[in-house]
């Protein structure tokens, strides 16, 4: 069942995507939610229409993503977290502690937009990566030290 994303969902999608999902996803989930509709063609005309009158808003939205990234790029983030004798951490580091940190350097970001791949439960260097928009991503490189 073809459906209109109204937000972005990180698994699926993005606003104003057309996507593919299950029928029961689709018709239990996302349209009761509000976060989506079926995708008529009457819908995919009127969402063609909103898309052609916003372009020049949606680009204005990319280039100030673009210019986060920027200053963003070459941002090294140390994290302490307590730690055992052996390095490991009591919990783990998570996309909350890196906003944190971001916030602290200047940069608001929303956590939801932080993506971490590998758990991070021992001291070491690791990656995350911030979405700032859909075409639009930048790498942070981060330290959890032991305190």
């Amino acid at each position: 069942m073809e459906v209109i994303l109204k937000e972005d969902i990180l698994t699926l999608g993005y606003k104003d995507d057309v996507v593919t999902v299950k029928e029961g996803y689709a018709r239990n989930f996302l349209i009761p939610q509000g976060k989506a509709i079926i995708a008529s063609s009457s819908a995919k005309k009127v969402l063609a229409e909103n898309l052609r009158q916003r372009a020049h808003k949606i680009e204005q939205v990319k280039n100030e993503a673009q210019t986060t990234a920027d200053k963003m790029e070459g941002t090294t983030l140390t994290i302490g977290a307590k730690t055992s004798s052996t390095g490991t951490i009591f919990g783990s580091v998570t996309n909350i502690q890196i906003a944190e940190e971001l916030a602290k350097k200047g940069f608001e970001v929303d956590r939801k937009l932080i993506i971490i791949k590998d758990q991070v439960k021992e001291v070491g260097s690791y990656v995350a990566t911030v979405k700032l928009h859909k075409e639009v991503s930048v790498e942070i490189p981060f330290e959890v030290i032991s305190e």
